[in-house]
C-alpha cells in the first residue's frame, strides 16, 4: 500500500510538469556568437526549456515549419540543419557584412491541461485579464490548446551600416526591435514592438529573462504593441510573449503563439 500511495503522487506530479513544459518552456534560437568581425558560417542552435540558456529539449527536424535567414537584403530558407542532443542545429553561412535575421516556425501541435495546471500556465505567460476571466466562467473541465513555437535572433557582421533587425522578418507574431539589438551595452534600453501579422498588439505580457536567472521582468505593450526592457547586467537575454486566441465561445478551446526574440549585452 506504501508504494501505490507513494507511485501515484508521483504519476500525478510527472504528468503535470511533463503537460506544463509543452506548453509554458520557452523555445528559442541562439549563436554562437551574436557579433562577428568577419563572414563565417556560424552554427544557431534552436532548443526548448525551461532554463534559458540551457539547451534542454531538442527540436524534431519534422516539426519545423519555416527556417530563414534574412542576410543582406536576401531572404532565403536556411537548407543545412543538423539534430544535436539537446537542440536543432542551423548553419548560416554569413557570406559579407551585415546584418542577419534568423527566424523559425514550428508546426502547431495540440495538448489538454487540467484547471489545476491552467492557473500556473496562465500567470506564468502573464495572460491578460480577458482570458482568465474566460475560462474562469467555462463550465468545461479540460484546457484544450493548439500552440505554435515561434523564434528569432539577430546577427551582426562587421561594423557597417544596416539597419535592417527594424523590419519584420514576417512571422505572425513577432517582436521587433526599434534599437540595434547588435550593439547593446550594459546599462542601456531597448524599445521592442510586439506585431500579430505585421500590425500593433497592445496589453499583451513580455517577459525579459536574463541568462541563468530564475525569474524575469514582465511589461506589458501599449497602444503601439511597445515596451522598452532594461539590461542592468551584461549577458544573453531572452525577450518573449505568448498570446492566446479563443477557439469559439465555450472558453476551454484555445490557440496560441509563443515568440522569442534573443539578444546580447556586451
Amino acid at each position: 500500500m506504501q508504494i501505490r500511495s507513494l507511485r501515484a503522487p508521483l504519476a500525478l506530479a510527472l504528468g503535470f510538469l511533463a503537460a506544463r513544459a509543452a506548453v509554458a518552456h520557452d523555445t528559442w534560437l541562439l549563436p554562437e556568437r551574436f557579433v562577428l568581425t568577419k563572414p563565417k558560417t556560424i552554427v544557431c542552435e534552436m532548443t526548448s526549456g525551461m532554463r534559458f540558456p540551457r539547451l534542454e529539449s531538442a527540436i524534431e527536424r519534422s516539426r519545423v515549419e519555416r527556417a530563414e535567414l534574412r542576410f543582406r537584403g536576401t531572404l532565403s530558407t536556411i537548407e543545412e540543419r543538423r539534430s544535436e542532443t539537446h537542440a536543432l542545429a542551423f548553419l548560416l553561412p554569413l557570406r559579407g557584412p551585415g546584418v542577419a535575421t534568423v527566424a523559425v516556425a514550428l508546426k502547431p501541435r495540440t495538448l489538454e491541461l487540467t484547471p489545476a495546471q491552467v492557473g500556473e500556465y496562465l500567470t506564468e505567460i502573464g495572460a491578460p485579464e480577458a482570458v482568465r476571466a474566460a475560462w474562469a466562467a467555462s463550465p468545461g473541465k479540460v484546457w484544450r490548446e493548439t500552440y505554435r513555437k515561434l523564434a528569432k535572433t539577430v546577427v551582426r557582421v562587421g561594423d557597417g551600416e544596416d539597419s535592417s533587425w527594424s523590419e519584420p522578418v514576417g512571422l505572425p507574431f513577432e517582436l521587433v526591435p526599434e534599437g540595434d539589438p547588435t550593439r547593446l551595452a550594459k546599462g542601456q534600453t531597448l524599445a521592442v514592438r510586439l506585431l500579430r501579422d505585421g500590425k500593433p498588439r497592445a496589453g499583451l505580457a513580455v517577459g525579459v529573462l536574463r541568462a541563468g536567472e530564475a525569474a524575469g521582468v514582465l511589461l506589458t505593450s501599449d497602444a503601439d504593441g511597445r515596451v522598452t526592457a532594461s539590461f542592468p547586467k551584461r549577458g544573453r537575454y531572452l525577450l518573449r510573449s505568448t498570446e492566446l486566441l479563443p477557439e469559439g465561445a465555450g472558453g476551454d478551446a484555445w490557440t496560441s503563439d509563443f515568440t522569442t526574440l534573443t539578444v546580447d549585452v556586451r
